[in-house]
């Protein structure tokens, strides 16, 4: 195959990952809210794919217009295959939304109503909360020579107003902008009592519509048109101009509302002379700009399923369960002593994790605390027993990457607390982002510091620990406990980098690791020997672990892929990956956990890692990779974490060579297997 065709290209890759995320909203045996929530889903992921990729894409482009990819097109060739997939999903989403969802719903009583299908009641609540809630805070500027245009905020609502007429001082620009606050919500829920007792919602985007003239008193006004700019959100900080990483990331965060622009969202009824106007303004093309019929921006539906008392169209409630040696009620100290604990969420409880960390902080025999945080919420129970810990005294170390994208905001203020109360906060190692999730709690016993160590595939965030599918470990295992203490004392003081005994870590060991063990299994299959490789990750991108894997299958390695969003590597083209087989599992957990398979004849080398295989988590972050060593929880690894994805055909979706995905298919008897409800009927209560 010719070398530019062995890889594909990532940002199609993550648009195909989309579409079969919209594909759960187009699924009728989803419920009808969950469907609605699907939907939304996308839209965010496109927002930061617009936000993110494309931003790059773009600036690749302006610097180095002639450069090859790893798909072997140019950032320009690139950017117009994505625009156009982009454009075909759109259009999708807003068709399933206006033909099916909103009248599936509305046959269950739930309304979005437009401004022609007000009732006069309805017309009247509506105008009286525009008067109480809206005419006052909204602030119409003028555009003339004094009122240039206003800087809207990254994805942030506006309107474009046509006027005719002078105002009182004379004024007659002919062009206002109405910028839509964002502490108004998007949805607003009308009383039921006007709604003929059933749910009914209305856009704040036809609100303004409707009276946008009740702002412009003694104009006329022509037309009112939605629009919303995306920008590029990427953080940039010049290490050689850093003196103080955390006040450059703040000066950041400031910046990153008004980047560059990137897209261009309007109303399909919005009129060419609008359009080109605020292209113009925002320097983007006409391929830049995306027309949808609709509200603009399906992400503010987000919020409607929860504020509407329907249990029958969402999900059942679930309820994680707890391992039995954690329900006796001893403390999990004393619980891991003996045998380490492997927690699989959201299916068990993410409860002993938060234990682990608030008994240390109140154990009268604990000394230090050291810990990472990448994601963990803006009500932290886990922040909030480290604040406690300090404050009686005990030694805090807390690692908060500041570059956590999208996260950075919530991890300054924790940092913040943290440094007020005494903790010892650092923010890592310039240039590599602290991807890895560890907590180290060392303990005096009978004169003797032990200590114990949490390993985990997920963030420290106790609310995606309900949604995201994790592995965690909770140890005292020695050597893996030592080498956590070692990946600390790297990260927070200087020196060269220690060795270590079980544990992998990027930038060092982790990606040669991963090449000699699919090396290994190669050179066994030309040996004749038994040779697999099974591998669970989020996105498989780095172009030398394809290429090794290319290199395997070819020698007879059978490899199983299991990779949720993006994916580079062709599977089964003959002559280059025949013994390559990728799915991808979308459902109502988010599978995340990473977890690594290698036969190794019959060692069964496994390993749950917090890194995807990708150039950035092989070589720009800090990752940790852990063995799964004890043959019982060795055995679960590989069950729940591979053998049930292999076989799930329910939510499985098959890749084809050329990148696009089909379902799985039921068994001949019209059975289905799904990963993730056999787990909930395993470990949930």
């Amino acid at each position: 195959m010719p070398e530019q065709n062995r890889l594909l290209c990532r940002e199609l890759s993550l648009l195909a990952f989309n579409r079969r995320v919209l594909a759960q909203a187009q699924d009728t045996r989803v419920p009808l809210l969950e469907r609605l929530r699907f939907l939304c889903i996308v839209s965010s992921n496109l927002d930061e794919f617009f936000e993110v990729r494309m931003a790059y894409l773009k600036r690749e482009m302006k610097q180095n217009p002639n450069t090859l990819l790893d798909n072997g097109k140019t950032p320009a060739e690139t950017i117009a295959n994505a625009q156009q997939e982009a454009r075909a999903l759109i259009r999708e989403q807003y068709a399933l939304f206006n033909e099916v969802l909103q009248p599936a719903l509305s046959k269950e009583g739930i309304h979005f109503y437009r401004r022609h299908n007000w009732t006069t009641q309805q017309r009247e609540w509506i105008e009286d909360y525009f008067d109480r809630e809206l005419l006052q805070i909204l602030t119409p500027i003028g555009l003339d020579p004094s009122h240039p245009f206003p800087r809207p905020l990254n994805k942030s609502l506006n309107f474009a107003v046509e006027l005719l007429g002078n105002d009182a001082f004379g004024r007659a620009s002919g062009m206002a902008i109405v910028q839509a606050p964002r502490i108004l919500p998007r949805v607003i829920k009308l009383p039921p009592e006007i709604c003929n007792g059933e749910s009914g919602f209305v856009f704040l985007s036809s609100i303004l519509h409707e009276y946008v003239d009740k702002l412009f008193p003694g104009m006329e006004v022509k037309g009112c048109h939605q629009f919303r700019v995306t920008r590029d959100s990427d953080l940039t900080v010049d290490e050689e101009d850093l003196k103080n990483l955390r006040t450059a990331i703040q000066s950041e965060l400031k910046d990153r509302e008004y980047g560059d622009g990137v897209r261009l969202e309007v109303a399909e009824t919005c009129p060419p002379h609008i359009y080109e106007f605020l292209l113009s303004h925002f320097k983007l093309d006409r391929s830049e700009m995306y027309q949808v019929k609709g509200p603009v921006n399906l992400v503010r539906l987000m919020s409607v399923p929860d504020m509407v008392d329907r249990p029958d169209l969402k999900f059942p409630p679930r309820t994680a369960g707890l391992p039995r040696s954690v329900r006796k009620g001893k403390p999990i100290i004393e619980t891991i002593a003996s045998a380490p604990l492997l927690l699989h969420h959201p299916y068990q409880s993410f409860e002993p994790v938060v234990r682990f960390i608030q008994e240390a902080a109140i154990d009268p025999d604990v000394v230090a605390i050291k810990m990472t945080i990448y994601r963990t919420g803006s009500n932290s129970e886990l922040v909030k027993a480290l604040l406690h810990a300090t404050q009686a005294g005990k030694i805090v170390t807390v690692v908060v990457e500041l570059m956590a994208r999208f996260d950075e905001a919530n991890n300054l203020n924790w940092a913040q607390q943290l440094e007020n109360a005494g903790a010892h906060v650092v923010y890592g190692v310039f240039g590599y982002k602290v991807h890895a999730k560890m907590a180290l709690v060392i303990r005096r016993e009978n004169g003797v510091l032990k200590r114990y160590a949490h390993l985990g595939t997920g963030n420290y965030h106790q609310g995606t620990s309900r949604i995201y599918t994790d592995f965690g470990l909770i140890t005292a295992d020695e050597e893996m406990t030592a080498d956590v203490n070692t990946l600390f004392m790297e990260i927070t003081g200087l020196g060269q980098p220690g060795r270590l005994n079980k544990l992998y870590q990027s930038p060092f060991t982790l990606h040669p690791m991963i090449m000699d063990s699919i090396e290994r299994e190669r050179l066994n299959a030309e040996s004749g020997r038994p040779a697999w490789i099974i591998a669970k990750m989020n996105s498989l991108i780095e172009p030398s672990v394809i290429e090794a894997l290319y290199a395997a299958s070819a020698a007879g390695v059978q490899i199983d892929l299991i990779v949720r969003g993006m994916c580079a590597l062709r599977p089964e083209v003959p002559g280059l990956s025949d013994n390559i087989r990728v799915r991808s599992i979308i459902g109502r957990q988010l599978e995340h956990a990473r977890v690594y398979y290698f036969y190794n004849d019959g060692e069964e080398d496994t390993y749950i890692s917090s890194a995807d295989w990708m150039g950035r988590n092989f070589f720009r972050r800090i990752e940790t990779c852990t063995p799964i060593e004890q043959p019982d929880l060795k055995a679960r690894v590989i069950h729940e974490g591979l053998t049930l994805a292999l076989q799930d055909n329910r939510q499985a979706w098959l890749m084809r060579p050329d990148g696009s995905y089909v379902r799985a298919e039921s068994d001949k008897d019209g059975s289905e297997k799904s990963l993730q409800d056999e787990l909930w009927a395993e470990y949930g209560i």
